[in-house]
């Protein structure tokens, strides 16, 4: 099952496939918060956060989702990164979605704080065809251009309201990862599992021989 989940995220991004909610997680989100909500049916950002249950299976969504971002498709790392319980549909917009797995997407802290209450960044359930690439050797992401219109435009909201082309950020993180690539610090495997999305844009693009020229970067003499 992990294998398939990770390879069919390589060959679509940012495409998640959904995985099955943890045994315990009626009994230690949805039914407490469900008890909550029969009181409150509209709680505050406050009020929620003096109910947040989901926090409860912060790493139950970590294992499940292999440790990656559903938006930078990178690794967040245990000791250093910050995981976070992505409400995909805003609790003030459906507070009945608050308590519920099928809501759930693991985000990055930075990228969840840049989401918000917005609805115009794709669902990475929902997708199911090539929509977002990576030029190189900017490292930019844009969108695939056999698109649709509307496609394109999805496409254009999602990287605008998540900041995915940021340089200080996510351009730069993408860049640690393809210089150390280069230079054989890391292996073409440790990308695949640790960096899917630019792993998955070399193999698709056929220049798993040429990144290093194209770069400009080479392992050190």
């Amino acid at each position: 099952m992990a294998l398939f989940r990770r390879e069919t995220l390589i060959r679509r991004m940012i495409f998640v496939e959904r995985q099955i909610e943890p045994g315990e997680f009626d009994e230690r989100v949805r039914q407490p918060g469900k008890n909550y909500l029969e009181t409150n049916p509209n709680p505050t950002s406050c009020e929620f956060s003096n109910h947040s249950y989901w926090r409860k299976i912060s790493g139950k969504l970590h294992s499940g989702y292999d440790g990656i971002c559903a938006y930078t498709c990178h690794r967040i790392w245990r000791d250093t990164g910050w995981g976070t319980v992505e409400h995909f549909v805003p609790k003030s917009v459906h507070p009945q979605l608050a308590y519920e797995w099928s809501n759930y997407r693991l985000v990055c802290g930075r990228l969840n704080g840049r989401k918000g209450k917005h609805q115009d960044v794709i669902d990475p359930f929902l997708i199911n065809e090539v929509m977002f690439v990576i030029d190189f050797p900017s490292l930019l992401i844009k969108p695939y251009d056999q698109l649709s219109d509307d496609r394109t435009q999805q496409v254009h909201d999602s990287i605008h309201r998540l900041k995915l082309n940021e340089n200080e950020t996510n351009v730069s993180a993408r860049q640690t990862y393809v210089e150390e690539y280069c230079r054989e610090d890391i292996s073409f495997d440790f990308l695949r599992r640790n960096a899917p999305f630019l792993y998955r844009e070399i193999t698709r693009q056929g220049i798993e021989t040429d990144i290093r020229e194209i770069m400009g970067i080479y392992p050190a003499i």
